[in-house]
């Protein structure tokens, strides 16, 4: 049962990888898989391990939201502008994955082109910043979002890294060397 554990969560780990690529909550399945193998295998992975692996998730999730925004800041954005930034962000990855439904691609450009959207949107009609400085701001929102769906997918692969040496390596379940 062990085994069955260890394929279990190698493929649950390599699929949230995948997901997380294309935007989708991928750190949270790595995560419900490592805790459901151990709820399974006690003796797989110990807590050491799963605090490891959730830390990840919950730092990926803390780069995304506000990668979008900082971009859009360091552009000059406006507070409202960074808010847009994030919105856009989540609405143009469901659009561009609709819209342009090529596996990864679309939602990853309909994610970054949304939050560039965003910030222009609302610094020209809420903050009323000319079209330069809105284009600037959208340009830098966006080139944050790409950063932060780089920057999220390297941290989808360790937290994968970390749950698939936990289970095949042998370590001890509680994390101790």
């Amino acid at each position: 049962m062990m085994i069955a554990a260890g394929v279990v969560a190698t493929i649950g780990a390599l699929l949230g990888v995948l997901l997380t690529v294309l935007t989708l909550p991928g750190l949270w399945l790595i995560l419900l898989v490592a805790l459901v193998c151990t709820v399974w295998q006690p003796d797989l992975i110990g807590m050491w391990w799963l605090v490891t692996i959730a830390g990840f998730a919950v730092l990926a999730e803390v780069v995304e939201t506000f990668a979008s925004a900082a971009g859009a800041a360091k552009a000059g954005s406006s507070k409202s502008g960074a808010v847009g930034a994030v919105v856009g962000g989540l609405v143009g990855a469901v659009v561009g994955t609709v819209v342009l439904p090529i596996p990864v691609i679309g939602t990853i450009v309909g994610g970054v082109a949304g939050a560039g959207v965003g910030a222009i949107v609302v610094e020209r009609g809420i903050s009323k910043r000319s079209w330069r400085e809105s284009w600037t701001v959208g340009k830098g929102a966006a080139v944050g979002k790409a950063i932060s769906v780089v920057l999220k997918s390297v941290l989808a692969a360790m937290q994968a890294i970390v749950l698939i040496v936990a289970v095949w390596t042998g370590w001890p379940a509680d994390g101790a060397a």
